[in-house]
């Protein structure tokens, strides 16, 4: 069983880091299709910016996820527990971080925004639906 949810969270790990990986491409392609309809470099550079954002937190939840499965899969250890802490706290100030750059404010001061939300926004403004649209 040790070695189910091993692979769990390997499979968890992989699917974070290649989420993150693909993400850059796409949201690559998506920054380009806004400079190329927009002929604004300001606009594709926000677009990338805040597209790349999304990206990172859409692979740090799921970083997080692996990191909780490990912990509640594996043989109770202090050591083991704090060191799981720590990663988990140091991705979630990380999340938090990229979201008040991404947003412009404080999660409190305005709705949460998902790394997915962000990417389909990008999506949208590459498409044009967006006009004049800084922001999420």
């Amino acid at each position: 069983m040790q070695d189910f949810f091993e692979t769990v969270t390997n499979v968890f790990e992989f699917v974070g880091v290649a989420t993150m990986v693909l993400g850059f491409v796409v949201v690559a392609g998506i920054a380009i299709r806004v400079w190329v309809r927009s002929r604004d470099g300001g606009v594709a550079f926000r677009t990338l910016r805040q597209s790349i954002g999304g990206v990172i937190l859409l692979g740090l939840e799921i970083l997080v996820a692996a990191d909780l499965v490990k912990t509640v899969t594996s043989p109770p250890s202090l050591t083991d527990a704090v060191v799981l802490a720590v990663i988990v706290l140091i991705r979630t100030v990380l999340s938090f971080s990229l979201q008040v750059e991404i947003d412009g404010v404080a999660p409190w001061r305005r709705a949460f925004v998902t790394g997915p939300e962000v990417i389909a926004h990008a999506a949208r403004r590459a498409d044009g639906s967006v006009e004049g649209s800084s922001g999420v």
